[in-house]
């Protein structure tokens, strides 16, 4: 296992994603899983998702999974790992790209993010999933997208959807309720006022009509602070909502995410992550 902290530290000092994200795709075990990649399905802004479907999928439940990167970096290659580590376990996985800053801002990732939802429920059979079974979970700002998609009833009405079609929310140090923030970047994103940012707070929109919420979170992390898993944990449950919040000690950001593929001794992210999805893949939307 020393290559990948030699190579998470040449990512801190040097930037090189690319080459991290290789590293881990490259340690994957193989699994009985299929990939169909490069899959548009947004012409107009030229944007593409990979699926990974388990073999001889049936009825499987499914994933539209968001990647981090502050909203600014990332590509769904890099996340390889992530849908075969969720297709091996039985799910049809989903890793989509939305348009970063500054090509797009709030709405337009979070209207991209709605479209790749919507793409996975009318085409999910086609791989062997059930669209009556689909779940929307990301990592760091992806978890805020994906919170804001289970809470905010706008961005999936755009597609015709609503937030209690999903099965359930499933974050891994997502970011709930970040305000105040100091990066120059996040206003030009968020916009200026306090109800432009207030907007942009997936816990602001929890009002008793959500999908059950998963919150995956390591207690040592550095960069999402633990208290927004917890304030949201606790403004569901104000509302009457299903949340379960696991908290992970001696767990960092990264090491929580890489925790679903190679580094699962660090933090059983994985099998909280299944037991939620087959409990609540059980019950139909409501």
């Amino acid at each position: 296992m020393r290559l990948l902290p030699l190579l998470f530290a040449a990512l801190l000092l040097g930037g090189c994603h690319a080459t991290f994200f290789g590293a881990v795709n490259a340690r994957q075990p193989s699994a009985a899983v299929t990939a169909h990649r490069d899959i548009v399905f947004d012409q107009e802004h030229g944007l593409a998702l990979d699926v990974y479907s388990p073999a001889d999928a049936s009825h499987a439940p499914v994933v539209v999974y968001f990647y981090g990167g502050s909203w600014m970096t990332g590509k769904r290659q890099w996340f390889r790992w992530m849908g075969e580590a969720l297709a091996a376990q039985g799910v049809v996985a989903v890793i989509t790209d939305v348009r970063p800053w500054p090509k797009a801002r709030m709405d337009g990732f979070l209207g991209d993010g709605a479209r790749a939802v919507r793409w996975a429920r009318d085409h999910a059979s086609a791989f062997g999933g059930d669209p009556a079974h689909l779940f929307v979970m990301g990592h760091s700002s992806g978890g805020q997208i994906a919170a804001m998609l289970a809470t905010d009833k706008q961005w999936l009405a755009s597609v015709g959807m609503k937030p209690r079609d999903l099965a359930g929310l499933i974050g891994v140090a997502g970011t709930y309720d970040f305000i105040p923030f100091d990066e120059p970047e996040f206003y030009d994103i968020f916009g200026h006022t306090p109800a432009e940012q207030a907007a942009s707070q997936p816990i602001n929109f929890v009002d008793g009509d959500e999908p059950p919420a998963l919150l995956l979170q390591g207690e040592n992390d550095t960069i999402v602070s633990p208290a927004e898993a917890v304030s949201f944990e606790g403004r569901y449950r104000s509302q009457g909502e299903p949340a379960t919040l696991k908290l992970y000690p001696h767990v960092g950001h990264e090491t929580l995410l890489l925790a679903f593929g190679p580094l699962k001794s660090k933090a059983s992210v994985l099998v909280d992550t299944m037991d939620f999805i087959h409990r609540y893949a059980k019950t139909s939307p409501r």
